[in-house]
């Protein structure tokens, strides 16, 4: 039974996201892999709230920044699901990885 590796890959910078998933796309076309995606979410805005003192005492405008996200996923091919895993992204990018057994 093969099996799905989904990766979420998240980053407040899109040009160096979309380098990093670029360049799994390729390592994938490569390799012969089938990927799908990667599949871009909304960017999300958050908002941080800054105070002047912990104990009170007004604050500064709030901090904003977005967030994006892409998703790809890569049936079957485990190996090369490990070693997209284990290689090292900038520090300004977030992977999270899921793994799902399919019939």
């Amino acid at each position: 039974m093969p099996f799905v590796t989904t990766l979420r890959l998240q980053s407040g910078d899109a040009d160096v996201l979309d380098a990093v998933v670029t360049d799994i796309k390729a390592t994938a076309q490569r390799k012969g892999v089938e990927l799908k995606g990667p599949h871009p979410k909304p960017p999300t805005r958050l908002r941080v709230p800054q105070h002047k003192r912990v104990e009170g005492g007004g604050t500064f405008p709030d901090w904003t920044y977005t967030v994006y996200t892409r998703t790809v996923e890569i049936v079957g091919h485990d190996e090369f699901a490990r070693s997209v895993t284990e290689q090292d992204f900038p520090d300004r990018v977030h992977v999270t990885a899921e793994i799902e057994q399919t019939r």
